[in-house]
């Protein structure tokens, strides 16, 4: 049984309604077929204004379309006054591709973006990226290996992470094989990746979760806290690989979004919620 398999099913029709609330735009039109984009602004938005941009990037592992997932977060942090948007990237079901496809994706959405910043209204300096399971691989992937020298650096650095059941460790069976080669996957991996000065970052992950385990989170907190990195783990005591998304729990739902909606705070990426607000957020931590 693949690790797709073991994993629920994310695309329930309540998230599907949700993304209709969206704005799409086609970022991408690579060989095997055109790329979107879906973006939630906030209800106060302003021509001229500079906004936090907090980019959300769906697991499945580069094998399944998944843009639903985060549409429940993308719909939070635009109420909290962010630009958000969940991205679609080449995966294997639909392409035929794999990890190193889904990062070029990434890195031409960056790309693109950088062209229309004044239309999205976003400030540079408050890029916040996130993911799930392979889509938080993605932005470890972006951020932490040395760049190879035919890679151009990414249109924007992120200010922060938010990484959710985060793939850590690709060199295990049956992940390896999505990636060219074994050279491929090490450059890639974030265990093998750490290093100083990365962007604070916090991960959310479940202490039952055999699809990436929580050992490899424990390993790599460590090796980021050694070098002086900030780095937070929000740790779930009885949950599985897909404990963070609203259809699986109300509940988990809740603490992953408060404590997110904390950490940006905290780092001046986001304005303190309203006191109404400020007990709703109380209430979920």
């Amino acid at each position: 049984m693949s690790l797709l398999q073991k994993t629920p099913l994310l695309g329930q029709e309540r998230q599907r309604e949700m993304l209709k609330s969206a704005t799409t735009f086609t970022y991408s039109e690579t060989p095997q077929g055109p790329l979107q984009a879906h973006f939630f602004a906030p209800p106060d938005f302003e021509a001229g204004d500079r906004r936090p941009l907090v980019i959300f990037m769906h697991g499945g592992f580069w094998e399944a379309p998944m843009a639903t997932q985060f549409v429940p977060y993308c719909l939070h942090f635009a109420q909290r006054g962010a630009v958000t948007v969940t991205l679609e990237t080449r995966v294997g079901s639909v392409h035929r591709t794999g990890p190193v496809e889904a990062l070029e994706d990434l890195r031409a959405f960056l790309s693109w973006l950088s062209g229309y910043e004044p239309h999205f209204g976003i400030d540079p300096a408050k890029v916040v990226m996130a993911g799930a399971a392979g889509g938080a691989f993605l932005a470890l992937a972006l951020t932490l290996p040395k760049m190879q020298k035919e890679e151009k650096p990414p249109a924007y650095s992120p200010a922060a992470l938010l990484l959710f059941s985060s793939l850590l460790d690709p060199m295990v069976h049956p992940l390896l094989q999505r990636f060219p080669d074994h050279a491929t996957a090490k450059r890639m991996s974030p265990l093998k990746a750490v290093r100083r000065k990365a962007p604070p970052m916090i991960l959310f992950h479940g202490k039952r979760d055999r699809v990436t385990p929580f050992a490899n989170v424990e390993k790599f907190h460590k090796s980021m806290r050694w070098r002086r990195n900030r780095i937070e783990v929000v740790d779930f005591e009885n949950a599985d690989h897909s404990f963070f998304n609203l259809n699986v729990s109300d509940l988990h739902y809740g603490l992953s979004v408060a404590a997110a909606d904390r950490f940006l705070v905290d780092l001046q990426l986001l304005a303190p919620a309203p006191p109404a607000d400020e007990g709703l957020l109380e209430a979920a931590s």
